[in-house]
């Protein structure tokens, strides 16, 4: 099992052996409970489900409360499905716990999470465009321009930077270093910034591209 869920916690800063400032995201990872265990021969594909921080059972649906029950696990809050490799992780099964003390050892992790919506923006603000002219007679400002065609094709092509929603997108920032593992806290340090607010829940899977290039 190389991913598991938790929430993002805030940024801070530590300091190296050196003494050197690192700015780092706390990540509180963990611990997950395998919900159920999925199998090529049962359902297609090798995967489990996992489940983060204890809900009242009052708040489950009736469904619910059977499908954790059939597991032997308490109610859960947080749900997501991981792909597992059965050659490493046949003997994951219902009812075990996964913290963060699986990252040990490893170098750079990938981070998946929902940014934060900033609701219909202009292409200023969503593309960082440079706008119209502010000087005497500008009346273009923080328009996007003309996106006239002509007379062929007559229409404006697919993919035009143009204003509307921004944010509130999965969005994964790949490789971000582990400065630190805290097992009793299950925090996981990383240098640089993790998207989604404070509280948010994230994905985190050790880094694919970081280790193809190392072997």
């Amino acid at each position: 099992m190389d991913t598991l869920i938790g929430r993002k916690v805030g940024m801070t800063q530590v300091f190296d052996a050196d003494g050197r400032q690192i700015p780092v995201t706390v990540l509180a990872v963990g611990p997950c409970k395998v919900v159920q265990r999925k199998t090529v021969e049962r359902d297609g594909y090798e995967a489990a489900q996992l489940g983060l921080e204890d809900q009242k059972e009052s708040r489950l649906t009736k469904p619910l409360r059977g499908h954790f029950a059939k597991a032997g696990v308490s109610g859960m809050r947080i749900l997501g499905e991981v792909r597992l490799d059965p050659a490493v992780d046949g003997e994951v099964q219902p009812g075990d716990e996964v913290g963060v003390t699986l990252f040990d050892g490893v170098g750079y992790v990938d981070v998946t999470a929902t940014s934060k919506g900033r609701g219909f923006q202009g292409v200023v603000k969503r593309y960082r465009m440079g706008g119209g002219r502010a000087s005497h007679g500008g009346g273009n400002l923080r328009a996007p321009g003309s996106i006239g065609m002509c007379e062929w094709p007559a229409r404006v092509f697919k993919g035009k930077k143009l204003p509307g929603h921004m944010g509130n997108r999965r969005v994964t920032v790949q490789n971000l270093r582990v400065v630190e593992v805290r097992g009793p806290d299950h925090a996981l340090l990383v240098h640089g910034a993790v998207p989604g607010p404070n509280g948010g829940v994230i994905v985190v899977r050790k880094a694919i591209k970081k280790a193809a290039k190392s072997t």
